[in-house]
């Protein structure tokens, strides 16, 4: 395993394009777009990394996996009332299905939908016990009281998030929000502004891969039975519109962000985390998708076989 990833991240070097960062978040712009890192956490405890698997980044979109593990957790069933389970087709800020479909988000990973996951999680508390209800499960899952908000990006989130703030007054006006629409604003800014990096993720992602427990501690984080719908999920909606590409090009579960980290899970297998910051045309990393169809073919993972 450590000579393929090894052999992957020499690969991704040599790569001349490498995408472009996500310059609509001024401290996202500034990363340096050259930067590649994978780590691989298998169910029976080994653990491989190549390329800056140690370097932080924010990780963006991927944190709304965990957000919908918690409000599972909190709502159980009664979650989807609140958001739907089909692939959006439209790019992940698009006010223009939520319209069509009186308020409820098409899926939990569209921003629409995330915003929404948020309201549901803090049920009438206040943003920072949200939020450190949130990192102390991110910390539990990654076995790591390290992980933490970078609050420049969140700040940076906050003043540039118009798109996001419209969506969530949108929903709000169908009486879809049980709290004030700038104090959820304020969770999903910040639990977006995460920073973890590759070996940390892919250890929090371990659950996924492993009917629901966390192969370190023993603990069942979810039922089998809810981690393999989280997991179906990821596959049709964790990469947006280009959701259909990635099951194509994978065929694993997979959640994006445009920190340009990517968490995708090998059911019974290993979780899986790369990043690089340059961005796809779509918003998901250029490289760590290139870098994972690579994975795929060589351990043969895909869900839909060799």
């Amino acid at each position: 395993m450590q000579t393929i990833i090894d052999d992957i991240a020499a690969q991704m070097a040599l790569v001349p394009n490498k995408g472009t960062v996500a310059s609509y978040i001024p401290q996202l712009a500034s990363v340096n777009p050259d930067q590649f890192a994978i780590s691989i956490a298998l169910t029976n405890g080994e653990v491989y990394h190549a390329g800056c698997a140690h370097t932080l980044f924010s990780i963006q979109s991927v944190s709304k996996v965990f957000t919908l593990t918690l409000a599972l957790g909190k709502l159980g069933e009664r979650v989807w009332q609140r958001v739907g389970r089909e692939p959006s087709g439209d790019p992940f800020n698009s006010i223009v299905q939520l319209e069509h479909e009186h308020g409820k988000p098409r899926n939990p990973f569209i921003n629409a939908g995330a915003i929404a996951i948020a309201d549901a999680i803090m049920q009438g508390h206040q943003p920072k016990e949200t939020l450190a209800e949130i990192i102390q499960f991110v910390r539990f899952l990654a076995n790591d009281d390290s992980i933490a908000i970078d609050e420049k990006v969140a700040r940076s989130e906050l003043e540039t998030g118009d798109r996001n703030a419209s969506l969530a007054h949108f929903m709000a006006s169908f009486g879809h929000f049980k709290n004030p629409v700038d104090a959820v604003l304020g969770t999903y800014f910040h639990h977006c502004s995460i920073a973890m990096n590759t070996q940390q993720l892919a250890t929090a992602g371990l659950f996924l891969a492993n009917n629901g427990i966390n192969p370190h501690t023993g603990y069942a984080v979810v039922s089998p039975n809810r981690a393999k719908r989280i997991n179906s999920l990821m596959l049709m909606c964790g990469h947006y519109d280009g959701s259909g590409e990635f099951a194509f090009r994978v065929g694993l579960p997979g959640k994006s962000g445009v920190g340009g980290g990517i968490l995708v899970i090998a059911p019974g297998k290993a979780s899986i985390a790369v990043w690089s910051p340059g961005l796809d045309a779509i918003g998901n990393s250029k490289l760590g998708t290139h870098a994972l169809e690579i994975l795929a073919q060589k351990t043969g993972w895909s869900i839909f076989g060799e």
